[in-house]
């Protein structure tokens, strides 16, 4: 089953890094944000990507061009620094498409440009290249699987520090909480569509908003409450807050370290 990432935005929230390179190449430790999402996926033995480039392609390009294992991964240096053993390796067995899906294009038409590379998929998986998780995902598969649905995708907490207030029509307010005590639940990505899917998506519509409305309409779109640990990078707080966490060692997403 291959996984398409959508790598192609320009990253405004990010601007501290995204002026200079592109959203899924913001660090996380040693590694970008982009390889956190694909080594997540690999963990659980998808390692067949599609990436959906845009804004500062070369640059992701160049990255898994010139991919350093070492980083990564202990290693036996030897013969006078002549002779390097890796113990470990990452991606040597991941397979990688790199794809051109425009500067501007929202995600339904990166989606689109890259059905030439789907087309002996039945089923595939999608998501954005900056959310971070703990969820186990072969839940999100068989429940999938055993719907015979059309698209899934996962549901999560809000990670922004809004407050929801609730008031009567007087104005007056009845009660103020911060959204993630709240009973909302919210698009995280982690998408599971079946080729199908495409006859649902029109040209210049985006992924979510019309074709998901036309699924729902049908009863061929399901989703999975998760009520573990999620964060999206959209901003340079998401971004920090995923910095102190790497540095204390808090890494919920790093799922491929637990035993």
């Amino acid at each position: 089953m291959k996984v398409v990432l959508f790598c192609g935005g320009m990253g405004m929230r990010l601007r501290e890094y995204s002026d200079t390179i592109p959203k899924p190449m913001v660090p996380i430790g040693y590694r970008p944000i982009l390889w956190n999402v694909m080594k997540y996926y690999a963990h659980y033995g998808y390692k067949d990507f599609i990436l959906c480039l845009g804004y500062k392609a070369d640059m992701i390009k160049e990255y898994f061009i010139n991919y350093n294992e070492y980083i990564s991964n202990d290693f036996l240096l030897a013969k006078g620094g002549k002779e390097l053993i890796l113990y470990n390796n990452d991606i040597e067995d991941w397979k990688i498409t790199f794809a051109d899906t425009g500067l501007v294009s929202n995600i339904g038409q990166r989606l689109k440009a890259v059905e030439k590379y789907l087309v002996d998929e039945e089923v595939f998986m999608a998501n954005y290249s900056d959310g971070l998780t703990d969820f186990p995902l072969p839940m999100l598969t068989d429940l999938f699987m055993k719907s015979g649905k059309t698209a899934c995708l996962l549901s999560v907490r809000p990670n922004q520090s809004y407050h929801i207030v609730s008031s009567s029509d007087d104005g007056i307010v009845r009660g103020i909480n911060g959204v993630q005590r709240s009973d909302i639940w919210v698009n995280g990505g982690y998408f599971i569509l079946r080729k199908e899917f495409f006859k649902y998506l029109g040209d210049g519509e985006d992924l979510v908003q019309e074709p998901f409305c036309r699924l729902i309409e049908t009863n061929e779109l399901i989703s999975y409450k998760h009520h573990g640990f999620w964060v999206s990078m959209e901003t340079f707080k998401d971004k920090q807050m995923l910095d102190d966490m790497y540095q204390r060692g808090e890494t919920p997403w790093e799922v491929w370290k637990k035993q």
